[in-house]
């Protein structure tokens, strides 16, 4: 293809997706009401242990802070829905200056870092209510919470993006391993400072009270580095025995 052709087929991509996105925005913006009833329960159980109804609360701080907070979610969640339409338009329009080779790597990564990134999500929603428990501990006795909604979006977002990206962490470990920028015996010899992150990222995450969900986050990091670190050395010695088959006999590698 020309670069003229390039470009329009690039533009009808761009507009397929953007199309997509906006459909997928206005189907979230309908569905805003679930969400938030599901993000601000911490909230709620807050406030039912206080024993007060009204004095832990979502505040809306602007008259349009409420549709604001609606649109940055529908944004967010029509991003989420219509990802498999702009997910294939990006697919289809790199996929043809691809060798067979990366086509399968490609899908291999996505078919493994997607999953992984909403178990990850789901782990950041399980843990955000301990959280918001923990917090409220802090307040002082008589005062009262309210909380920010954009505030406690924003929070609440990049919760679940930090855990899920930190769950997607080693398939790119993987990924920098089948390109030749890392050995398995490199990653592997890593293992001390992997767990050790692992552990103080998972003792931010958690409350500090909260050993178990804190071992829990932990050991499913460590797991998931130690599944990075055996597949690669997999990968390197597929690689190291492809390598000596094309040796013609006599040499030496």
């Amino acid at each position: 293809m020309s670069l003229g052709a390039h470009i329009l087929e690039l533009r009808k991509r761009l507009m397929i997706a953007v199309l997509a996105l906006i459909v997928g925005m206005v189907v979230a913006f309908f569905i805003t009401d679930p969400v938030i009833r599901l993000i601000t329960l911490p909230i709620q159980q807050v406030a039912e242990v206080k024993g007060e109804q009204a004095a832990v609360e979502l505040m809306f701080t602007t008259v349009t802070s409420a549709f604001d907070l609606r649109l940055r979610m529908s944004f967010a969640i029509g991003l989420l829905l219509s990802a498999p339409i702009w997910l294939w338009q990006i697919w289809a329009f790199v996929m043809p200056g691809l060798t067979r080779k990366e086509v399968r790597y490609t899908v291999g990564f996505v078919a493994s870092a997607v999953p992984l990134f909403f178990a990850g999500a789901y782990v950041g929603l399980l843990i955000m209510p301990h959280i918001v428990e923990l917090m409220s501990t802090f307040v002082p006795e008589g005062a009262a919470s309210f909380f920010d909604a954009t505030y406690y979006y924003d929070f609440v977002f990049k919760l679940l993006i930090v855990v899920g990206i930190s769950f997607v962490l080693p398939v790119f470990l993987v990924a920098l391993n089948i390109a030749g920028v890392m050995s398995g015996r490199a990653i592997l010899k890593g293992w001390r400072v992997a767990v050790l992150v692992a552990t103080i990222f998972a003792a931010l995450a958690t409350p500090a009270a909260d050993v178990v969900s804190m071992l829990m986050l932990a050991g499913i990091l460590v797991v998931l580095f130690f599944a990075a670190a055996g597949l690669s050395l997999l990968f390197d010695h597929r690689r190291s025995r492809r390598d000596a088959a094309l040796l013609p006999p006599g040499a030496s590698g």
